[in-house]
């Protein structure tokens, strides 16, 4: 037995799944396990293992991972939108923002641009990627099904100013009766040793018209050295600084714990290719305003994985979609500091990019938060467009049900 408590210690964050429990709040699945009274022999039974005194390491990481409940797991259909969020050759649109409901109405910000991209070329001008040269729009739905784009919400800025090449990938956030708008900023010239930044824009109603805060809000770490002069090469370094010492990306603003959180995604200079793919972990700052001055938490990197960012209230804590990149990709993680993030379920075939729909938050049933909502399609290099992902957990089976009751006696 004593490799199961080495064994407990060091795989705490490995992906698990098993049939036991029901309606357990997240703290309580984090806290406990949900089997008590499940014995070593039982759970040999259940995991199907052929002979206890030859276990694989397979069979030792699997009795290793802790005994919690599937309420989390489940999977997604996409789909493809009607009126202005169809596909439109020439045309861009991705990185939905989440999905306000006001008056009669789904609410959506994102990114829009024109044109095919080059890539990084000699010449500065060219369009780099297709979230090059955008800004950020609003569109509206009575369905959720057929869209109508309305206007630019965030434009660029004028020649100079930190947002003045683009505007792109938005997080909306309704706080007592001001709406806020969070977004990358690049200044030009857009070249891969760009160093971005996140923006606000703030305004009384969705509709607009937007104010947008003068200044960045978050920007990079103010460490990590380039190795020569060469603006094309992002990977030479004298050293890596920290984990977001490039980029600042895909914000998520919100108030929790009497502060306002701003959640991000970090690049370090010079990342990596590891054995879970691209070296990309997520951040949080606090501030007690939406404009900052934003502290980032001494715990920072608040995860090891992720790409995109998506965050919801559920619980009394912070919940976090973990996606794309790293050893935990596809993972739900949960925090009740929402800092100190536990896994609480492999998530299959998470869209990219999601927009949750926000009046799901807080709920009581654990998946309610991916009912529905926003994500994108690459078309082609170039062109990307919005879609609709909905989200549903498989039944559970009657060898399911004959375990609960086991762990109930």
């Amino acid at each position: 037995m004593k490799f199961l408590t080495t064994l407990g210690t060091f795989l705490t964050s490995i992906v698990f799944l098993n049939a036991c429990g029901s309606n357990l709040t997240a703290q309580s699945a984090i806290e406990s396990d949900v089997c008590l009274n499940e014995s070593y022999d039982e759970k040999i039974e259940r995991l199907g293992i052929t002979n206890e005194k030859y276990l694989s390491t397979a069979s030792k990481r699997a009795l290793a991972w802790p005994d919690r409940n599937n309420n989390w797991y489940g999977q997604f259909r996409v789909r493809d939108l009607k009126g202005d969020f169809a596909y439109e050759k020439g045309v861009t649109r991705r990185d939905p923002s989440s999905v306000l409901y006001e008056d009669g109405l789904y609410h959506t910000w994102y990114s829009r641009s024109v044109g095919p991209s080059k890539g990084f070329t000699d010449n500065f001008d060219d369009k780099t990627w297709p979230w090059d040269y955008t800004d950020v729009w609003h569109a509206t739905s009575k369905d959720g099904i057929t869209w109508k784009e309305h206007k630019a919400a965030v434009e660029r800025g004028k020649a100079g100013e930190f947002d003045d090449r683009s505007v792109f990938t938005p997080e909306v956030f309704k706080h007592e009766d001001t709406y806020y708008l969070v977004y990358q900023t690049v200044k030009s010239p857009y070249i891969q040793r760009v160093k971005n930044q996140v923006g606000i824009s703030s305004s009384s109603s969705p509709w607009g018209p937007w104010k947008k805060h003068p200044e960045p809000i978050l920007s990079p770490a103010d460490n990590g050295q380039w190795l020569g002069d060469d603006p094309h090469n992002r990977f030479s370094v004298i050293n890596k600084g920290d984990f977001d010492s490039h980029k600042v990306h895909d914000p998520y603003l919100t108030f929790f714990n009497g502060k306002f959180h701003l959640y991000y995604k970090g690049e370090q200079m010079g990342w990596e290719i590891t054995f879970g793919g691209r070296e990309i972990r997520h951040g949080v700052a606090t501030s007690d305003s939406p404009f900052g001055p934003f502290t980032k938490s001494p715990f920072n990197p608040i995860s090891n994985s992720g790409h995109e960012v998506a965050i919801w209230h559920y619980d009394g804590g912070i919940g976090s979609l973990i996606t794309t990149d790293g050893p935990e990709r596809n993972t739900v993680q949960w925090a009740k500091d929402g800092v100190n993030f536990e896994i609480l379920a492999n998530i299959k075939s998470a869209p990219h990019a999601m927009g949750l729909l926000r009046k799901n938050d807080n709920s009581k049933q654990p998946f309610k938060i991916f009912d529905w909502g926003l994500t994108h399609k690459y078309q082609n290099k170039d062109y990307q467009y919005i879609q609709r992902f909905d989200g549903s957990q498989p039944k559970r089976s009657k060898t399911s049900a004959t375990y609960k009751l086991k762990c109930a006696d």
